[in-house]
């Protein structure tokens, strides 16, 4: 099993839990609280080293996990979902656990994700009225990342999973000169 589709496996595991009608933790708060987990993960090397080597017993890693989660203020659903990955060798997968555990919610709850590149930065108004114009092509939510790519010459290109929306200067001069060599 690839390393994405184990990151999917648990990152639908979670989903399951934090979508349940009966659940404790609101979607968006477990992946924050993933994201906190991930990022004291990544900041002490001690730490990262410690859950990582096979030299220290799991029931040790599981006390770590359990009072660093307190000093945190985690949930007691994000504390066992770590626990889980603790007791499954998987907790040096927590980066991408949490970045399929959001792809999976936005798919739940109707949200498409939209990688927007343009070529100055795009004012509030201008964001909104792209994100509706995305939301219309689409028939989804968006959420959008904006970057700024200055190649693009004006205005800007959209990619939402392998679709792309080129509304570029530089895309429309290329679809130019393909119909100007087409017709000759």
């Amino acid at each position: 099993m690839t390393h994405s589709a184990i990151a999917t496996r648990y990152a639908n595991a979670l989903a399951d839990v934090v979508t349940a009608a009966s659940s404790e933790l609101r979607p968006p708060e477990a992946a924050a609280e993933l994201r906190t987990f991930q990022a004291t993960l990544e900041s002490s090397p001690d730490l990262h080293n410690a859950l990582l080597t096979p030299a220290i017993p799991i029931a040790r890693k599981r006390a770590v996990v359990t009072r660093i989660a307190g000093m945190l203020g985690l949930s007691r659903v994000t504390r066992n979902f770590l626990l889980v990955l603790i007791d499954h060798r998987r907790i040096a997968d927590t980066a991408a656990i949490a970045d399929a555990f959001e792809l999976v919610l936005d798919e739940r709850l109707g949200f498409a994700r939209a990688e927007v590149s343009s070529a100055a930065e795009l004012n509030e108004r201008q964001r909104a009225e792209l994100a509706a114009e995305l939301e219309r092509l689409t028939g989804k939510r968006i959420r959008a990342r904006y970057a700024v790519d200055r190649s693009l010459i004006g205005g800007a290109v959209a990619r939402i999973g392998s679709t792309v929306f080129d509304g570029s200067v530089r895309g429309q001069l290329a679809t130019i000169g393909r119909r100007l060599s087409a017709e000759t």
